[in-house]
């Protein structure tokens, strides 16, 4: 017995790895303090994730409880579970249908249309060769993103605006009669892709021409010589070239499916438009946020974010099983 207890210690007191963990541990240590200066320049980054990404996640409790605009942080401790009733209140709404809908479609438009016509623009800025005319017309289509959707939406109110418009200008002086665009179901949604189209369609061409710019000039140059023209150059070479880039980017914007435009339909739509402009966002902005139902809209977004790392993960298992590099 003595003997196996005296034979036994050494296996229950030891570990193996406790030596190479204390290397890396000093090791990683070193490093951190070799790089102290990179990492106090993130240190405002990792900060601003921390406090308005990370910490509020406590907040999820909110949608499982009944929290009031009075209640404070001693309501969102102490309030009891109402478990899934905020939920269940959002699915048997009458608005369910209609906002998961709309948020679909204008969001499914927006991926069908802006998500290609970046790709093309780049292609076409690829196959510029004048030097000065390329640096222009790339600069001034990517700026229009830096604008705020409060300006981009008052030049969309001005150009339609039936007092003055330059449209109804137009279709007065063709001999039509004015018309409220921004209040006719029928052209809401055109809108609405048209103006995240010139917003973005500039800014979405810098990772595609990025990539291009890492393609070797080798690969053009033997096609040009097996008599490829342009077009097949840009087909075989230049597409396959930034193909990684483009899987990334679908992934991302499908994952990002949900997030239909809130502060673009937010500044353009009226009451008239709800029925085919009102998308999650705004419903809960509406109902939630502004009626003051704090544990409604939580339990909304709640949903809505767990949608949307269903769709991410799913995007990104397809594109593995088709044999791209996923985000992971």
């Amino acid at each position: 017995m003595t003997a196996n207890i005296v034979n036994d210690a050494p296996l229950l007191g030891e570990r193996p790895w406790s030596a190479d963990h204390l290397r890396a541990r000093r090791s990683i240590l070193r490093d951190v303090w070799k790089n102290r200066f990179y990492y106090f320049l993130a240190l405002p980054g990792l900060l601003y994730f921390l406090v308005f990404h990370y910490l509020p996640m406590f907040g999820i409790v909110v949608a499982f409880k009944d929290i009031t605009p009075f209640s404070g942080l001693d309501g969102i401790l102490h309030e009891p579970f109402v478990g899934f009733y905020h939920f269940e209140r959002f699915f048997k709404s009458y608005y369910f249908t209609n906002v998961m809908t709309n948020t679909l479609v204008i969001s499914g438009l927006k991926l069908l249309i802006g998500f290609p016509t970046p790709i093309i623009l780049a292609l076409l800025i690829n196959e510029v060769r004048i030097i000065w005319f390329k640096r222009t017309f790339q600069t001034i289509s990517y700026m229009p993103h830096f604008l705020s959707w409060v300006v981009i939406a008052g030049l969309v109110m001005s150009l339609l605006t039936t007092q003055g418009g330059l449209v109804n200008k137009l279709v007065v002086a063709l001999g039509g009669q004015t018309h409220n665009f921004l209040g006719d179901p029928r052209y809401f949604r055109v809108i609405l892709v048209l103006s995240h189209l010139w917003a973005n369609i500039g800014w979405g061409t810098i990772l595609y021409l990025a990539a291009m710019a890492g393609i070797s000039p080798e690969l053009y140059e033997a096609a040009m010589i097996d008599g490829a023209n342009r077009f097949q150059q840009a087909r075989h070479i230049t597409l396959p070239g930034i193909t990684f880039v483009i899987v990334i980017l679908l992934i991302f914007a499908i994952g990002g499916l949900l997030n239909a435009g809130f502060e673009q339909i937010l500044l353009l739509y009226s009451p008239p438009v709800y029925q085919v402009a009102d998308i999650i966002d705004t419903y809960v902005y509406r109902s939630g946020l502004l009626g003051m139902q704090y544990s409604f809209a939580t339990a909304v977004g709640l949903f809505k974010a767990i949608l949307a790392m269903m769709l991410l993960l799913g995007a990104n298992w397809v594109a593995r099983r088709l044999g791209q590099t996923g985000i992971w």
